[in-house]
């Protein structure tokens, strides 16, 4: 069965039938689009560009060639799982756990994380974030979690947060919720198996960096900032920040992966998001365990043509950035 998740249309006088097909099916069902949020909005060609762009860039590429020389793609470690609730999938409660040791609770919190229909194959990632996110189609609903875990048969969570009405939505958690320092959705912003399969990828995409402007500036659609900068160095790139690929280069023109031009076409359309931080620039692919926690098959080796995902994206033109203006589409 061709994977079929993201994206995916489901007219609404069919819905009831594809909840009953899916309920037996072991197959993946779809996150919906968000029409009403910037993530699903191309970028006009002639928008202006933030005034800084080029240092920007220049700081982009620093940071590019200081750690590690390359963008990765996660696939596997540092990026959610998401999984879909079936109809009548029991609901549990996932208490927080303190793993930051705050001397407060958080009542909104604990609203959020109540209720929460989390399927019986449902793992978080195994790193130290150890995200993941549940939607419930039923009832419209996404949850995130950050360090989620499943002790004595409880789960629990350090942090997370719940959108309601999802696909309604901005695509953008309530402040201070979410797993992301940003407060924008992991599931939104993340490249699935699906999308490179289709050679399509029609959203923006979230993307990591290492050292960022402190956590006071910030641009939206971003709500809030774990950057850092105690040296108050120049031109440090803001969580929040759009840029894309300058929509001129012809990238048939150019040596790159299947995957890359895909990734870089939508680069071109929709740009990315600066959403967190991490030990080097990374994207996101949705994590493997998606797929392997329902019994299905890897996706990404076969995407991937063998290619370590490190080296996905050689050759890809970053030196041809454009940032937008701060606080763009707001």
């Amino acid at each position: 069965m061709p994977l079929q998740r993201k994206n995916m249309k489901i007219p609404k006088i069919h819905f009831i039938i594809w909840l009953l097909l899916w309920s037996g099916s072991t197959c993946p069902a779809s996150i919906p689009a968000l029409p009403s949020s910037f993530w699903h909005k191309p970028i006009p060609s002639d928008v202006p560009l933030d005034p800084n762009s080029g240092n920007y860039v220049t700081e982009f590429i620093r940071q590019f060639n200081s750690f590690y020389g390359t963008v990765s793609i996660m696939t596997d470690t540092y990026t959610a799982p998401v999984f879909i609730a079936k109809p009548g999938t029991p609901t549990v409660s996932v208490r927080q756990w303190n793993c930051q040791h705050s001397t407060k609770s958080n009542p909104g919190l604990k609203a959020q994380l109540s209720k929460i229909p989390v399927p019986s194959d449902a793992v978080s990632s195994p790193d130290s974030d150890a995200e993941m996110a549940i939607y419930d189609p039923v009832h419209d609903s996404l949850w995130e979690f950050w360090k989620m875990r499943h002790v004595n048969g409880t789960w629990q969570a350090c942090w997370g947060g719940q959108i309601k009405n999802f696909s309604k939505s901005n695509g953008i958690f309530p402040w201070p919720y979410g797993a992301t320092a940003t407060g924008l959705p992991l599931a939104a912003g993340q490249i699935t198996a699906e999308e490179l399969q289709s050679g399509q990828i029609n959203h923006v995409i979230g993307i990591s960096l290492v050292e960022l402007a402190d956590k006071s500036i910030f641009s939206w659609p971003a709500n809030r900032s774990d950057g850092s900068n105690p040296k108050n160095l120049p031109h440090r790139i803001p969580e929040g920040t759009r840029f894309r690929l300058d929509p001129s280069i012809n990238l048939d023109a150019l040596k790159l992966t299947s995957v890359a031009k895909i990734i870089a076409k939508a680069a071109q359309i929709y740009g990315f998001v600066v959403w967190d931080k991490s030990g080097a620039i990374s994207l996101r692919a949705e994590n493997v365990l998606s797929y392997t926690a329902l019994g299905l098959a890897n996706p990404y080796p076969a995407l991937f043509a063998g290619k370590q995902s490190w080296a996905i994206l050689k050759n890809f033109p970053w030196d041809k950035l454009q940032f937008l203006s701060r606080n763009y589409g707001k």
